[in-house]
Protein backbone atom coordinates (compact mmCIF):
# COMPACT_ATOMS: atom_id res chain seq x y z
CA UNK A 1 0.00 0.00 0.00
CA UNK A 2 3.03 2.30 0.00
CA UNK A 3 2.91 5.03 -2.61
CA UNK A 4 6.68 5.55 -2.67
CA UNK A 5 9.36 2.84 -3.14
CA UNK A 6 11.59 4.15 -0.34
CA UNK A 7 9.08 3.75 2.53
CA UNK A 8 11.44 1.34 4.34
CA UNK A 9 14.35 3.77 4.17
CA UNK A 10 12.10 6.64 5.27
CA UNK A 11 10.91 4.71 8.33
CA UNK A 12 14.45 3.53 9.14
CA UNK A 13 15.71 7.09 9.13
CA UNK A 14 12.70 8.50 10.94
CA UNK A 15 12.88 6.04 13.85
CA UNK A 16 16.69 5.76 14.09
CA UNK A 17 17.03 7.78 17.28
CA UNK A 18 19.40 7.13 20.15
CA UNK A 19 18.53 6.29 23.74
CA UNK A 20 16.02 3.94 25.42
CA UNK A 21 12.66 3.48 23.75
CA UNK A 22 9.44 1.50 23.78
CA UNK A 23 9.70 -1.08 20.98
CA UNK A 24 6.31 -1.19 19.30
CA UNK A 25 7.02 -3.51 16.37
CA UNK A 26 8.25 -3.79 12.81
CA UNK A 27 7.24 -2.01 9.61
CA UNK A 28 4.91 -3.97 7.35
CA UNK A 29 5.62 -3.84 3.61
CA UNK A 30 3.16 -5.68 1.36
CA UNK A 31 2.05 -7.72 4.36
CA UNK A 32 5.58 -8.78 5.36
CA UNK A 33 7.37 -7.38 8.46
CA UNK A 34 10.73 -5.71 7.81
CA UNK A 35 12.75 -6.29 10.97
CA UNK A 36 15.33 -3.68 9.92
CA UNK A 37 12.69 -0.95 10.14
CA UNK A 38 11.77 -0.94 13.84
CA UNK A 39 8.99 1.36 15.06
CA UNK A 40 9.68 2.84 18.51
CA UNK A 41 8.75 5.62 20.95
CA UNK A 42 11.67 7.37 22.71
CA UNK A 43 11.23 7.20 26.49
CA UNK A 44 12.17 10.87 26.67
CA UNK A 45 9.09 11.68 24.55
CA UNK A 46 6.57 9.52 26.42
CA UNK A 47 5.62 12.45 28.69
CA UNK A 48 4.55 14.29 25.52
CA UNK A 49 1.47 12.08 25.81
CA UNK A 50 -0.27 9.92 23.24
CA UNK A 51 -3.37 8.25 21.86
CA UNK A 52 -4.20 4.57 21.38
CA UNK A 53 -7.34 4.28 19.24
CA UNK A 54 -9.26 1.71 17.28
CA UNK A 55 -12.54 -0.16 17.03
CA UNK A 56 -13.54 -2.68 19.67
CA UNK A 57 -11.63 -5.96 19.36
CA UNK A 58 -8.73 -4.63 17.25
CA UNK A 59 -6.03 -4.99 19.89
CA UNK A 60 -5.96 -1.74 21.89
CA UNK A 61 -5.75 -3.57 25.23
CA UNK A 62 -2.80 -5.70 24.08
CA UNK A 63 -1.02 -2.55 22.87
CA UNK A 64 -1.56 -0.98 26.28
CA UNK A 65 -0.22 -4.18 27.91
CA UNK A 66 2.84 -4.18 25.63
CA UNK A 67 3.64 -0.57 26.46
CA UNK A 68 3.05 -1.05 30.20
CA UNK A 69 5.47 -3.98 30.28
CA UNK A 70 8.29 -2.07 28.63
CA UNK A 71 7.74 1.01 30.76
CA UNK A 72 7.84 -1.15 33.90
CA UNK A 73 11.04 -2.85 32.70
CA UNK A 74 12.58 0.62 32.25
CA UNK A 75 11.72 1.54 35.85
CA UNK A 76 8.71 3.71 34.96
CA UNK A 77 5.55 3.35 37.06
CA UNK A 78 2.30 2.78 35.16
CA UNK A 79 -1.35 3.42 35.97
CA UNK A 80 -4.18 1.97 33.89
CA UNK A 81 -7.89 1.40 34.28
CA UNK A 82 -8.65 -2.29 33.84
CA UNK A 83 -12.30 -2.10 32.95
CA UNK A 84 -12.82 -5.70 31.80
CA UNK A 85 -10.09 -7.34 33.87
CA UNK A 86 -8.15 -8.12 30.69
CA UNK A 87 -4.96 -6.42 31.91
CA UNK A 88 -4.64 -8.36 35.16
CA UNK A 89 -2.53 -10.97 33.37
CA UNK A 90 0.36 -8.49 33.25
CA UNK A 91 1.19 -9.71 36.77
CA UNK A 92 1.83 -13.27 35.50
CA UNK A 93 4.32 -14.73 33.01
CA UNK A 94 2.85 -15.33 29.57
CA UNK A 95 2.10 -18.74 28.08
CA UNK A 96 4.16 -19.83 25.10
CA UNK A 97 2.64 -21.42 22.00
CA UNK A 98 3.88 -22.29 18.52
CA UNK A 99 1.57 -19.70 16.99
CA UNK A 100 2.86 -16.99 19.32
CA UNK A 101 6.52 -17.80 18.71
CA UNK A 102 5.98 -17.97 14.95
CA UNK A 103 4.58 -14.45 15.06
CA UNK A 104 7.35 -13.05 17.27
CA UNK A 105 10.04 -14.55 15.01
CA UNK A 106 8.65 -12.73 11.97
CA UNK A 107 9.12 -9.35 13.65
CA UNK A 108 12.48 -10.13 15.23
CA UNK A 109 11.18 -10.22 18.80
CA UNK A 110 13.00 -12.37 21.35
CA UNK A 111 10.04 -13.46 23.45
CA UNK A 112 10.48 -14.53 27.08
CA UNK A 113 7.60 -15.21 29.47
CA UNK A 114 7.73 -12.48 32.13
CA UNK A 115 5.41 -11.15 34.81
CA UNK A 116 5.61 -7.61 36.20
CA UNK A 117 5.05 -6.09 39.67
CA UNK A 118 1.38 -5.15 39.88
CA UNK A 119 -0.99 -3.52 42.36
CA UNK A 120 -4.73 -4.07 42.02
CA UNK A 121 -7.19 -1.37 43.12
CA UNK A 122 -10.98 -1.08 43.07
CA UNK A 123 -13.05 2.07 43.52
CA UNK A 124 -14.49 2.00 47.01
CA UNK A 125 -13.44 -1.60 47.40
CA UNK A 126 -16.24 -2.74 45.08
CA UNK A 127 -14.09 -5.35 43.40
CA UNK A 128 -11.12 -7.60 43.97
CA UNK A 129 -8.54 -4.87 44.58
CA UNK A 130 -7.35 -2.63 47.38
CA UNK A 131 -10.05 0.03 48.09
CA UNK A 132 -9.34 3.44 46.59
CA UNK A 133 -11.34 6.46 47.81
CA UNK A 134 -11.32 10.24 47.74
CA UNK A 135 -12.85 12.72 50.17
CA UNK A 136 -15.54 15.07 48.91
CA UNK A 137 -13.36 18.01 50.03
CA UNK A 138 -10.43 17.04 47.83
CA UNK A 139 -12.62 15.91 44.91
CA UNK A 140 -13.97 19.44 44.61
CA UNK A 141 -17.11 21.03 43.16
CA UNK A 142 -16.18 21.03 39.46
CA UNK A 143 -15.49 17.31 39.20
CA UNK A 144 -18.47 16.48 41.39
CA UNK A 145 -20.71 18.65 39.20
CA UNK A 146 -19.55 16.66 36.15
CA UNK A 147 -20.43 13.40 37.90
CA UNK A 148 -23.86 14.68 38.97
CA UNK A 149 -24.66 16.21 35.58
CA UNK A 150 -25.32 19.69 37.00
CA UNK A 151 -25.77 22.75 34.79
CA UNK A 152 -23.65 25.91 35.04
CA UNK A 153 -25.88 27.59 37.64
CA UNK A 154 -26.03 24.49 39.81
CA UNK A 155 -22.26 23.99 39.49
CA UNK A 156 -21.71 27.60 40.60
CA UNK A 157 -23.96 27.02 43.61
CA UNK A 158 -22.11 23.83 44.51
CA UNK A 159 -18.86 25.80 44.36
CA UNK A 160 -20.36 28.28 46.82
CA UNK A 161 -21.28 25.42 49.16
CA UNK A 162 -17.71 24.11 49.07
CA UNK A 163 -16.39 27.63 49.69
CA UNK A 164 -18.58 27.97 52.77
CA UNK A 165 -17.56 24.55 54.10
CA UNK A 166 -13.86 25.32 53.55
CA UNK A 167 -14.05 28.62 55.40
CA UNK A 168 -16.06 27.20 58.29
CA UNK A 169 -13.77 24.19 58.81
CA UNK A 170 -16.64 21.84 57.89
CA UNK A 171 -14.62 19.03 56.39
CA UNK A 172 -16.51 17.15 53.67
CA UNK A 173 -15.33 13.57 53.84
CA UNK A 174 -18.32 11.72 52.39
CA UNK A 175 -21.74 12.30 50.84
CA UNK A 176 -23.55 12.62 54.17
CA UNK A 177 -21.25 15.54 55.08
CA UNK A 178 -22.17 17.38 51.89
CA UNK A 179 -25.87 16.70 52.37
CA UNK A 180 -25.64 18.02 55.93
CA UNK A 181 -24.04 21.29 54.81
CA UNK A 182 -26.63 21.84 52.05
CA UNK A 183 -29.47 21.11 54.46
CA UNK A 184 -27.98 23.54 56.98
CA UNK A 185 -27.67 26.32 54.38
CA UNK A 186 -31.35 26.00 53.48
CA UNK A 187 -32.54 25.87 57.09
CA UNK A 188 -33.84 28.89 59.02
CA UNK A 189 -30.62 28.97 61.01
CA UNK A 190 -28.19 28.71 58.09
CA UNK A 191 -29.85 30.40 55.11
CA UNK A 192 -28.38 33.78 56.07
CA UNK A 193 -24.79 32.48 56.08
CA UNK A 194 -24.46 32.93 52.31
CA UNK A 195 -26.50 36.13 52.04
CA UNK A 196 -23.49 38.32 51.28
CA UNK A 197 -22.33 35.88 48.58
CA UNK A 198 -25.63 35.71 46.73
CA UNK A 199 -27.30 32.97 48.73
CA UNK A 200 -28.40 29.48 47.79
CA UNK A 201 -31.87 29.08 46.36
CA UNK A 202 -34.05 26.32 47.76
CA UNK A 203 -34.78 25.08 44.22
CA UNK A 204 -31.08 24.70 43.34
CA UNK A 205 -30.34 23.06 46.68
CA UNK A 206 -33.19 20.64 46.03
CA UNK A 207 -31.79 19.68 42.62
CA UNK A 208 -28.34 19.04 44.10
CA UNK A 209 -29.75 17.01 46.99
CA UNK A 210 -31.87 14.88 44.66
CA UNK A 211 -28.83 14.31 42.43
CA UNK A 212 -26.83 13.22 45.46
CA UNK A 213 -29.57 10.77 46.47
CA UNK A 214 -29.59 9.24 42.99
CA UNK A 215 -25.80 9.12 43.04
CA UNK A 216 -25.82 7.32 46.39
CA UNK A 217 -28.39 4.83 45.06
CA UNK A 218 -25.81 3.83 42.42
CA UNK A 219 -23.49 2.76 45.22
CA UNK A 220 -21.40 5.93 45.21
CA UNK A 221 -21.32 6.15 49.02
CA UNK A 222 -18.45 3.65 48.95
CA UNK A 223 -16.27 5.84 46.70
CA UNK A 224 -16.02 8.80 49.05
CA UNK A 225 -14.49 8.83 52.49
CA UNK A 226 -11.32 7.93 54.30
CA UNK A 227 -8.64 6.75 54.20
CA UNK A 228 -8.16 8.83 51.08
CA UNK A 229 -5.85 7.40 48.44
CA UNK A 230 -2.40 8.95 48.30
CA UNK A 231 -1.44 9.24 44.63
CA UNK A 232 2.23 9.03 45.63
CA UNK A 233 1.56 5.28 45.94
CA UNK A 234 1.31 5.16 42.14
CA UNK A 235 5.03 6.03 41.80
CA UNK A 236 6.52 2.85 43.25
CA UNK A 237 9.36 0.66 42.02
CA UNK A 238 10.22 -2.92 42.96
CA UNK A 239 13.55 -4.54 42.12
CA UNK A 240 14.24 -1.80 39.60
CA UNK A 241 10.89 -2.23 37.80
CA UNK A 242 8.08 0.28 37.83
CA UNK A 243 4.92 -0.95 39.56
CA UNK A 244 1.88 -1.29 37.30
CA UNK A 245 -1.24 -0.09 39.15
CA UNK A 246 -4.54 -1.36 37.75
CA UNK A 247 -7.89 0.13 38.77
CA UNK A 248 -11.03 -1.95 38.41
CA UNK A 249 -14.52 -0.50 38.24
CA UNK A 250 -17.33 -3.06 38.22
CA UNK A 251 -20.61 -2.12 36.54
CA UNK A 252 -19.08 0.69 34.51
CA UNK A 253 -22.30 1.07 32.54
CA UNK A 254 -24.11 2.18 35.72
CA UNK A 255 -21.77 5.07 36.53
CA UNK A 256 -19.57 5.98 33.55
CA UNK A 257 -19.22 9.63 34.58
CA UNK A 258 -17.88 8.65 37.99
CA UNK A 259 -15.26 6.37 36.43
CA UNK A 260 -13.81 8.95 34.05
CA UNK A 261 -14.07 11.82 36.53
CA UNK A 262 -12.36 9.83 39.26
CA UNK A 263 -9.44 9.23 36.88
CA UNK A 264 -9.32 12.98 36.25
CA UNK A 265 -9.17 13.56 40.02
CA UNK A 266 -6.15 11.26 40.22
CA UNK A 267 -4.43 13.32 37.52
CA UNK A 268 -5.32 16.62 39.19
CA UNK A 269 -4.06 15.30 42.53
CA UNK A 270 -0.77 14.23 40.97
CA UNK A 271 -0.46 17.66 39.40
CA UNK A 272 -0.92 19.35 42.79
CA UNK A 273 1.59 17.17 44.60
CA UNK A 274 4.44 16.50 42.18
CA UNK A 275 7.34 18.95 41.82
CA UNK A 276 8.42 20.46 38.52
CA UNK A 277 11.13 18.38 36.83
CA UNK A 278 11.13 19.79 33.28
CA UNK A 279 12.40 17.56 30.46
CA UNK A 280 13.48 14.14 31.73
CA UNK A 281 15.14 11.09 30.18
CA UNK A 282 12.10 9.04 31.14
CA UNK A 283 8.82 9.84 32.90
CA UNK A 284 8.05 9.08 36.55
CA UNK A 285 4.63 7.74 35.66
CA UNK A 286 2.61 6.96 32.54
CA UNK A 287 -1.15 7.23 32.98
CA UNK A 288 -3.39 5.33 30.55
CA UNK A 289 -6.85 6.95 30.42
CA UNK A 290 -9.18 4.25 29.08
CA UNK A 291 -12.70 4.91 27.71
CA UNK A 292 -11.59 8.52 27.28
CA UNK A 293 -14.80 9.56 25.52
CA UNK A 294 -16.67 9.21 28.82
CA UNK A 295 -14.68 12.10 30.25
CA UNK A 296 -15.43 14.45 27.38
CA UNK A 297 -19.09 13.62 26.76
CA UNK A 298 -21.43 16.49 27.71
CA UNK A 299 -18.56 18.39 29.35
CA UNK A 300 -18.72 22.18 29.62
CA UNK A 301 -16.18 24.36 27.85
CA UNK A 302 -14.65 25.36 31.18
CA UNK A 303 -14.26 21.69 32.11
CA UNK A 304 -12.63 20.88 28.77
CA UNK A 305 -10.30 23.85 29.15
CA UNK A 306 -9.20 22.53 32.54
CA UNK A 307 -8.50 19.10 31.06
CA UNK A 308 -6.41 20.66 28.28
CA UNK A 309 -4.50 22.73 30.84
CA UNK A 310 -3.85 19.69 33.04
CA UNK A 311 -2.55 17.63 30.11
CA UNK A 312 -0.36 20.50 28.93
CA UNK A 313 1.19 21.21 32.33
CA UNK A 314 1.50 17.77 33.89
CA UNK A 315 4.23 16.70 31.48
CA UNK A 316 6.58 19.09 33.30
CA UNK A 317 5.88 17.01 36.44
CA UNK A 318 7.25 13.92 34.70
CA UNK A 319 3.86 12.34 33.93
CA UNK A 320 2.84 11.04 30.51
CA UNK A 321 -0.85 10.57 29.63
CA UNK A 322 -2.17 8.21 26.95
CA UNK A 323 -5.85 8.40 26.06
CA UNK A 324 -7.39 5.12 24.93
CA UNK A 325 -10.58 5.34 22.89
CA UNK A 326 -12.20 4.30 19.61
CA UNK A 327 -11.50 7.28 17.35
CA UNK A 328 -9.46 10.49 17.64
CA UNK A 329 -12.67 12.49 17.28
CA UNK A 330 -13.58 11.32 20.80
CA UNK A 331 -10.86 13.67 22.08
CA UNK A 332 -11.26 17.49 21.83
CA UNK A 333 -8.91 19.29 19.46
CA UNK A 334 -7.13 21.20 22.25
CA UNK A 335 -6.21 17.91 23.90
CA UNK A 336 -5.56 15.96 20.69
CA UNK A 337 -3.05 18.58 19.58
CA UNK A 338 -0.92 17.75 22.64
CA UNK A 339 -0.72 14.00 21.99
CA UNK A 340 2.70 13.38 20.46
CA UNK A 341 2.40 9.61 19.90
CA UNK A 342 -0.37 7.95 17.91
CA UNK A 343 -1.11 4.22 17.71
CA UNK A 344 -4.17 3.79 15.51
CA UNK A 345 -5.71 0.34 15.18
CA UNK A 346 -8.30 -0.70 12.62
CA UNK A 347 -11.37 1.44 12.01
CA UNK A 348 -14.52 0.18 10.37
CA UNK A 349 -16.59 1.95 7.73
CA UNK A 350 -19.84 -0.02 7.72
CA UNK A 351 -22.15 2.98 8.25
CA UNK A 352 -22.20 6.66 7.19
CA UNK A 353 -21.13 7.64 10.72
CA UNK A 354 -18.23 5.17 10.52
CA UNK A 355 -17.16 6.68 7.21
CA UNK A 356 -17.31 10.16 8.67
CA UNK A 357 -15.20 9.08 11.65
CA UNK A 358 -12.68 7.45 9.32
CA UNK A 359 -12.32 10.62 7.27
CA UNK A 360 -11.88 12.69 10.46
CA UNK A 361 -9.19 10.28 11.69
CA UNK A 362 -7.21 10.48 8.46
CA UNK A 363 -7.21 14.27 8.67
CA UNK A 364 -5.49 14.17 12.06
CA UNK A 365 -2.37 12.38 10.77
CA UNK A 366 0.67 14.12 9.25
CA UNK A 367 1.41 13.67 5.55
CA UNK A 368 1.77 10.01 4.71
CA UNK A 369 2.96 7.78 1.88
CA UNK A 370 -0.13 5.62 2.51
CA UNK A 371 -3.71 5.97 1.42
CA UNK A 372 -4.74 6.03 5.08
CA UNK A 373 -8.45 5.91 4.32
CA UNK A 374 -7.86 2.49 2.80
CA UNK A 375 -5.11 1.23 5.13
CA UNK A 376 -7.04 1.95 8.34
CA UNK A 377 -9.85 -0.37 7.26
CA UNK A 378 -7.42 -3.16 6.25
CA UNK A 379 -5.31 -3.37 9.41
CA UNK A 380 -5.28 -6.81 10.99
CA UNK A 381 -5.60 -7.52 14.71
CA UNK A 382 -2.28 -6.63 16.34
CA UNK A 383 -1.45 -4.14 13.59
CA UNK A 384 -1.59 -0.35 13.77
CA UNK A 385 -0.64 2.82 11.96
CA UNK A 386 1.93 4.64 14.11
CA UNK A 387 3.52 8.07 14.28
CA UNK A 388 5.40 9.41 17.32
CA UNK A 389 7.70 12.27 18.29
CA UNK A 390 11.40 11.69 17.74
CA UNK A 391 14.03 12.87 20.24
CA UNK A 392 13.96 16.35 18.70
CA UNK A 393 10.20 16.66 19.09
CA UNK A 394 9.42 16.26 15.37
CA UNK A 395 6.80 13.76 14.11
CA UNK A 396 8.12 10.52 12.66
CA UNK A 397 6.88 9.07 9.34
CA UNK A 398 3.57 7.26 9.48
CA UNK A 399 4.33 3.52 9.67
CA UNK A 400 2.08 0.52 9.11
CA UNK A 401 3.29 -1.63 11.99
CA UNK A 402 2.94 -5.21 13.16
CA UNK A 403 3.07 -4.90 16.93
CA UNK A 404 5.15 -6.99 19.29
CA UNK A 405 3.47 -9.52 21.58
CA UNK A 406 3.21 -8.92 25.33
CA UNK A 407 5.47 -11.17 27.41
CA UNK A 408 3.00 -11.42 30.27
CA UNK A 409 -0.21 -13.43 30.31
CA UNK A 410 -2.59 -12.29 27.56
CA UNK A 411 -5.64 -13.32 29.60
CA UNK A 412 -7.05 -12.33 33.00
CA UNK A 413 -5.18 -13.55 36.06
CA UNK A 414 -7.04 -16.16 38.09
CA UNK A 415 -9.14 -15.19 41.11
CA UNK A 416 -6.63 -16.99 43.35
CA UNK A 417 -3.73 -15.02 41.89
CA UNK A 418 -5.60 -11.74 42.35
CA UNK A 419 -6.49 -12.57 45.94
CA UNK A 420 -2.92 -13.51 46.77
CA UNK A 421 -1.50 -10.33 45.20
CA UNK A 422 -3.95 -8.07 47.04
CA UNK A 423 -3.39 -9.85 50.36
CA UNK A 424 0.39 -9.43 50.03
CA UNK A 425 0.17 -5.73 49.15
CA UNK A 426 1.37 -3.26 51.82
CA UNK A 427 -1.44 -0.97 50.64
CA UNK A 428 -4.09 -3.49 51.67
CA UNK A 429 -3.72 -2.73 55.37
CA UNK A 430 -3.30 0.98 54.63
CA UNK A 431 -6.60 1.46 52.78
CA UNK A 432 -8.97 -1.42 53.56
CA UNK A 433 -10.42 -0.33 56.91
CA UNK A 434 -12.87 2.56 56.57
CA UNK A 435 -12.31 5.56 58.86
CA UNK A 436 -15.27 7.78 59.80
CA UNK A 437 -13.88 10.61 61.91
CA UNK A 438 -15.78 13.72 62.99
CA UNK A 439 -16.51 15.99 60.04
CA UNK A 440 -19.24 18.33 58.79
CA UNK A 441 -22.12 15.94 59.53
CA UNK A 442 -21.13 15.39 63.17
CA UNK A 443 -20.24 19.03 63.75
CA UNK A 444 -23.53 20.36 62.39
CA UNK A 445 -25.47 17.69 64.30
CA UNK A 446 -23.73 18.78 67.50
CA UNK A 447 -24.56 22.41 66.70
CA UNK A 448 -28.25 21.58 66.28
CA UNK A 449 -28.25 19.60 69.51
CA UNK A 450 -26.48 22.41 71.39
CA UNK A 451 -29.03 24.92 70.10
CA UNK A 452 -31.92 22.76 71.21
CA UNK A 453 -30.41 22.31 74.65
CA UNK A 454 -29.76 26.04 74.98
CA UNK A 455 -33.38 26.79 74.09
CA UNK A 456 -34.54 24.25 76.67
CA UNK A 457 -32.27 25.77 79.32
CA UNK A 458 -33.60 29.27 78.61
CA UNK A 459 -37.16 28.02 78.86
CA UNK A 460 -36.42 26.38 82.20
CA UNK A 461 -34.77 29.57 83.50
CA UNK A 462 -38.02 31.45 82.92
CA UNK A 463 -39.99 28.98 85.07
CA UNK A 464 -40.61 29.68 88.81
CA UNK A 465 -37.66 28.77 91.03
CA UNK A 466 -39.73 26.27 92.99
CA UNK A 467 -40.44 24.22 89.92
CA UNK A 468 -37.98 21.37 89.54
CA UNK A 469 -36.07 21.37 86.29
CA UNK A 470 -36.99 18.70 83.82
CA UNK A 471 -34.32 16.07 83.16
CA UNK A 472 -32.27 16.78 80.06
CA UNK A 473 -32.63 14.29 77.26
CA UNK A 474 -29.57 12.46 75.95
CA UNK A 475 -27.33 13.95 78.64
CA UNK A 476 -24.70 11.25 78.18
CA UNK A 477 -24.63 11.67 74.39
CA UNK A 478 -24.23 15.42 74.81
CA UNK A 479 -21.25 14.94 77.04
CA UNK A 480 -19.47 12.72 74.50
CA UNK A 481 -20.13 15.01 71.54
CA UNK A 482 -19.12 18.12 73.44
CA UNK A 483 -15.92 16.49 74.58
CA UNK A 484 -14.98 15.73 70.97
CA UNK A 485 -16.05 19.06 69.49
CA UNK A 486 -14.68 21.04 72.41
CA UNK A 487 -11.27 19.38 72.52
CA UNK A 488 -8.31 21.61 71.66
CA UNK A 489 -7.04 19.07 69.13
CA UNK A 490 -10.34 19.07 67.23
CA UNK A 491 -10.62 22.87 67.29
CA UNK A 492 -7.08 23.17 65.97
CA UNK A 493 -7.87 20.71 63.18
CA UNK A 494 -11.09 22.54 62.27
CA UNK A 495 -9.29 25.88 62.11
CA UNK A 496 -6.46 24.47 60.02
CA UNK A 497 -8.91 22.70 57.68
CA UNK A 498 -10.50 26.00 56.77
CA UNK A 499 -7.18 27.78 56.49
CA UNK A 500 -5.10 25.18 54.63
CA UNK A 501 -7.47 24.13 51.85
CA UNK A 502 -6.32 25.57 48.53
CA UNK A 503 -8.27 24.75 45.40
CA UNK A 504 -6.67 24.63 41.99
CA UNK A 505 -7.54 22.88 38.72
CA UNK A 506 -11.11 21.49 38.75
CA UNK A 507 -11.53 22.92 42.26
CA UNK A 508 -9.77 19.82 43.57
CA UNK A 509 -7.88 20.26 46.81
CA UNK A 510 -5.48 18.60 49.17
CA UNK A 511 -4.37 19.97 52.51
CA UNK A 512 -0.74 20.93 52.79
CA UNK A 513 1.37 18.06 54.01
Amino acid sequence: MAETPDVVQTVQQGYAFEGPAIELGALLVDGTPNTEAAVRIPLSMVNRHGLVAGATGTGKTKTLQLMAEQLSAAGVAVFAADIKGDLSGVSQPGESSEKLLARTRTIGQEWTATGFPTEFYALGGQGAGVPIRATITSFGPVLLSKVLGLNDVQESSLGLIFHYADKQGLTLLDLKDLRAVITHLTSDEGKGDLKELGGLSAATAGVILRSLIGFADQGAEAFFGEPEFDTADLLQQRDGKGVISLLELPNLQDRPALFSTFLMWLLADLFHDLPEVGDVDKPKLVFFFDEAHLLFNDASKAFLDSIAQTVRLIRSKGVGVFFVTQTPKDVPDDVLAQLGSRVQHQLRAHTPNDAKALKATVSTFPNSSYDLGEVLTQLGIGEAVVTVMNEKGAPTPVAWTRLRAPQSLMAPASAEQLTATVAASPNNAKYTEVVDRESAYEKLAAKVQAGAEQAEAEAQAEQPQAEAPKPRAQKQEKSVVQQVIGSSAFKQFARSAGREIVRGLFGAARRKR
